[in-house]
């Protein structure tokens, strides 16, 4: 009975992985790079980020997810723009998923803010290794969609986004796996598509009456057409340095999250899901770890002597 309900829960993360390929981070609000390639760029420092997550730990073979991102801005033939790079590894079950993309971003200053127009491109990686000893209830002799070798493929992968921003707002949209790639197994016959994803992100800092208090809400809805999630954020700031907050993942998980600026720059988050599905009976909640630094490279001279007075 126990393999029956073990076997019964992985299909059910497997159908859902189907319908929502793209891996979920309760602290998307400061991951917009990976999801939009338009948002490259809109800081005006050089950013690299981390996240790592955990999901619904205790669970066997529940996802477990990492992404690395590094962005910065340009300036030549008199215009803005922004470029970037983001790695991505996915491993659930059977499947261990990688990604790598390169982005770039036109950069147009409108308002008061900038707006970027971004696109990205690389290769996906979905290597299948499938166990099977020990199954007695499904194995691939009893159903030929099941694969029995697996394999590691390749295909080509890019996305669409723009991304709008000022000081204290942000808005985007943006698409990933544009080109719905497939993915062919020939020793099982059997293929894979990387379906098209959509994500609409936003956020706003409201600055209290208090200056050193900031409550910062934030949205992103992640729909592949077929099914949705709506994460819903909201993050009080102390002196630009120490945030804590709640997120919400319409019919998934109540998360609380927090996090501290440190004083060499480094921001580091960190959040708990509190599983709100059928699943909260067979896993202990899902940790998520994030890590941010954005510098410049601008090197102050060392003074210059002349002997003119002209440069007095």
């Amino acid at each position: 009975m126990k393999r029956l309900v073990y076997i019964c829960i992985l299909g059910a993360i497997s159908l859902n992985a189907l319908s929502q390929q793209d891996p979920k981070f309760t602290q998307n609000m400061f991951l917009a790079p990976y999801f939009n390639p338009g948002a490259v760029g809109s800081s005006d420092k050089i950013c690299l980020g981390a996240a790592f997550r955990n999901q619904w730990t205790g669970l066997p073979d529940a996802p477990i997810t990492t992404i690395f991102t590094a962005d910065m801005p340009l300036h030549f033939l008199g215009r803005d723009h922004g470029i970037g790079i983001s790695f991505m590894n996915d491993n659930l079950a059977f499947n261990n998923d990688f990604q790598f993309s390169a982005s770039y971003a036109f950069r147009i200053e409108l308002g008061q803010g900038s707006l970027g127009i971004g696109v990205n491109a690389g290769v996906a990686n979905q290597a299948l290794s499938p166990e099977w000893n020990g199954a007695d209830i499904i194995t691939p002799d009893t159903d030929d969609a099941i694969p029995n070798s697996g394999g590691s493929v390749f295909g080509f992968d890019m996305g669409l986004g723009a991304y709008y921003n000022t000081d204290n707002l942000y808005v985007g949209l943006s698409t990933t796996h544009l080109n719905q790639t497939t993915f062919d197994y020939p020793e099982d016959n059997a293929t894979s598509q990387l379906i098209r994803h959509y994500y609409l992100i936003a956020g706003y800092n409201i600055q209290l009456s208090n200056p050193m208090f900031e409550i910062i809400p934030s949205l992103m809805v992640q729909t592949d057409a077929r099914s949705h999630h709506i994460y819903l954020n909201t993050n009080l700031r102390y002196n630009k340095r120490f945030w804590g907050g709640v997120s919400y993942s319409v019919g998934g998980a109540l998360s609380a999250l927090v996090g501290i600026e440190m004083m060499n720059g480094i921001k580091i988050g960190y959040s708990y899901d509190f599983e709100l599905s059928p699943l909260m009976n067979y896993n202990s909640g899902s940790h998520e770890v994030t890590v941010r630094y954005c510098f410049d490279l601008s090197v102050d001279r060392s003074p210059q002597k002349y002997k003119s007075i002209r440069f007095l």
